[in-house]
């Protein structure tokens, strides 16, 4: 197995580092990537305003989701653990024990690669592990590279050194990100869920007010919150929820907050999501109680109203996606029904689904809902009473 290994400070991880790790990956065909973020760098102090080690490990295992890579993407916490300064030759010891069988490359950019001679145990990292130099322009690769890479071959002879340029890098280092950050610039330079996590989070001297931000801002927000693989539908339940607004003449604004924010406790446990309705004064259902995949509406409901200041429409129309209601308001439907049609979702009778989504809101609505019923009734699951409601209310027959 080959497995790569990819330090730094990480702070904060940027396209930079996401473009490199994938561009090494998939050059020399990776079997599993490990992010680990520095604890004590021993070439340079971590500046004023540097994150805590937690935050920093969350930033970089964000940053791991958004690689997208065909291979895992781990994060790894052993030197944000270790006392004193974070050695590499530490850390590939470390992994090796691990994997024995293992052949591991450690990643690494222009700057650490001209300076590895340089590096503690230089020779003992090189015996562990193969070096994967990338550089930002070709000129990195011509003479730095080429001499370097001689004279390492020279004074370590059993080095494997492998280098490549990644043109199509962001030329950016984390110095300027964190110099931007506090003047409202760094979105471009990110990864959108990092780029979240920050603003969240107030780091590197951010202050947004999270419960009056603009939709460029609530979007990044609400993605720090998702596990990467409901980043598509998120984002597609927000396109959905435009396109039926327009449609039907609803708050276009409304309907895009209430679907990026949908999901946003979605990633809970059970824990969590009983501590959230603890916190909130929540007392869920038997039926609710008995199937926490219907707890996020209510705690990411909670959530959206106390943490991000949204308006009571847009707070019950999250609080009624999965389930429905009887009465329910226009971006109430509309938030239901974009979840359930948005274009990542396919399952049998989701064409048919869509189209009558735009022919009739509520004869869309009402085929939603017994699809749902059907599908809960064939799983053996508990039907929630506030689903039936919805569907006889819609029917006109309650």
């Amino acid at each position: 197995m080959k497995i790569g290994i990819y330090g730094g400070t990480f702070n904060p991880p940027h396209l930079g580092h996401i473009a490199a790790a994938r561009a090494v990956v998939e050059t020399l065909n990776l079997q599993e990537l490990y992010l680990i973020p520095a604890g004590l760098p021993p070439h340079k102090p971590l500046p004023p305003g540097t994150p805590d080690p937690q935050k920093r490990l969350e930033m970089t295992r964000i940053a791991g989701e958004q690689l997208c890579a065909s291979v895992p993407v781990r994060t790894l916490d052993i030197e944000l653990r270790r006392d004193g300064k974070s050695y590499t030759v530490e850390t590939l010891e470390t992994l090796n024990a691990r994997f024995p069988d293992a052949e591991l490359w450690l990643l690494m950019g222009t700057d650490m690669f001209l300076s590895l001679h340089n590096w503690y145990q230089a020779g003992r990292i090189l015996s562990l592990a193969g070096i994967a130099a990338f550089g930002r322009t070709g000129e990195d690769m011509d003479a730095q590279f080429s001499a370097q890479r001689e004279a390492l071959y020279r004074k370590f002879p059993q080095a494997r050194i492998f280098t490549l340029a990644v043109p199509d890098v962001v030329d950016v280092s984390s110095t300027e990100v964190r110099e931007t950050l506090p003047h409202g610039g760094g979105a471009r330079l990110l990864p959108p869920a990092v780029y979240g996590y920050i603003l969240r989070e107030g780091l590197y001297g951010t202050r947004e007010d999270l419960k009056h931000l603009p939709l460029s801002r609530l979007r990044p927000v609400a993605l720090s919150c998702l596990h990467h693989r409901r980043i598509p539908h998120v984002l597609g339940a927000e396109q959905e929820a435009i396109r039926l607004s327009i449609r039907y003449g609803a708050n276009v604004e409304q309907a895009r907050r209430a679907a990026l924010l949908h999901d946003c406790t979605k990633r809970c446990t059970p824990e969590e999501h009983f501590a959230l309705c603890a916190r909130y004064g929540i007392e869920p259902d038997p039926v609710e109680r008995a199937n926490p995949k219907l707890l996020h509406a209510l705690t990411g409901a909670a959530v959206a109203r106390e943490t991000y200041g949204m308006d009571p429409d847009i707070v019950r129309a999250i609080r009624y996606h999965t389930t429905g209601r009887a009465r329910m308001s226009l971006l109430e439907k509309i938030m239901y029904l974009a979840d359930y049609i948005e274009p990542s979702r396919d399952f049998p009778g989701v064409e048919d689904l869509r189209r009558a989504c735009y022919e009739n809101l509520d004869d869309g609505l009402s085929m939603g809902l017994e699809m749902t019923i059907r599908e809960m009734n064939a799983r053996g699951e508990p039907l929630h009473r506030a689903t039936l409601e919805a569907l006889e209310d819609v029917k006109g027959t309650k």
